[in-house]
């Protein structure tokens, strides 16, 4: 979930949140479905023992345990597809940061699987803009807020992380127009 675009007016800035609607989650879920229809294709060439695959020759296979094994990968990636199709067609994750400081109030909104989640929060409530980097086989770039007597409240989650230079300048314009202190990762 990256931070897509952001508009900035005198007392608000609305911050646009990417979803799962992305080329790399398609991918995936292209790959996942073309695997498990794979693996179905070849349980039922043993079973039936014909060749419903053009490379390769399942119709060899013995049904009992091969083809029952392909069987269930086949069932299990066909699952697992179709819960990437859903998220992907539900752009789970989408949503929006709005700060507004006319009303003095923080809405945070992302789409959920069935409905729509919203965090509503006065902004005095904020104590920092969080920069929270951390590097290695996992790595993660996210801009979260730190907040009186609560968790962390993260503002990009998930996703492809953000360009260094591209965080630090969001989170040093957000702080500044919340006139908070901006805080490096520990």
């Amino acid at each position: 979930m990256t931070i897509q675009a952001t508009t900035h007016s005198e007392g608000q800035i609305l911050q646009t949140i990417q979803g799962s609607r992305r080329n790399s989650n398609v991918g995936v879920a292209l790959i996942t479905s073309l695997g498990g229809i794979g693996f179905l294709l070849a349980s039922a060439s043993s079973y039936w023992q014909l060749d419903l695959l053009p490379g390769g020759h399942p119709s060899q296979l013995l049904f009992v345990p091969q083809g029952l094994v392909m069987g269930l990968y086949g069932i299990a990636g066909s699952l697992t597809a179709l819960y990437f199709w859903i998220g992907i067609a539900l752009d789970v994750g989408a949503g929006e940061n709005c700060f507004n400081q006319d009303s003095g109030r923080l809405t945070v909104r992302r789409r959920g699987f069935r409905q729509w989640i919203q965090v509503d929060l006065p902004l005095d409530e904020i104590q920092a803009v969080k920069v929270d980097i951390r590097e290695g086989l996992n790595p993660r770039r996210r801009l979260a807020l730190k907040l009186r007597g609560r968790r962390d409240l993260p503002l990009t989650g998930v996703g492809q992380p953000m360009a260094l230079a591209e965080l630090e300048a969001s989170g040093a314009r957000l702080a500044s127009f919340l006139d908070v202190p901006l805080q490096g990762a520990n």
